[in-house]
């Protein structure tokens, strides 16, 4: 049987990396965006910066397999 993780990148929502990601391939460019996919908002605000990071990790792989 394979183990699945996921990490919590918020903890107020219990949103994931997985959830993030999800969120970016259906279009979501935006914080705000990736929230309401998952119909929340931001509370303390800690996890933005690491949703920003997961949002530029995924354009620069989006960029990069367009000119490949």
């Amino acid at each position: 049987m394979k183990a699945c993780f996921f990490m919590i990148v918020c903890s107020c929502n219990a949103l994931s990396h997985h959830d993030i990601e999800i969120a970016i391939h259906n279009g979501a460019s935006r914080p705000a965006e990736i929230y309401s996919a998952r119909k929340c908002t931001a509370k303390c605000g800690n996890c933005v910066p690491g949703i920003i990071c997961l949002l530029r990790s995924a354009i620069q792989k989006a960029q990069s397999e367009q000119t490949h």
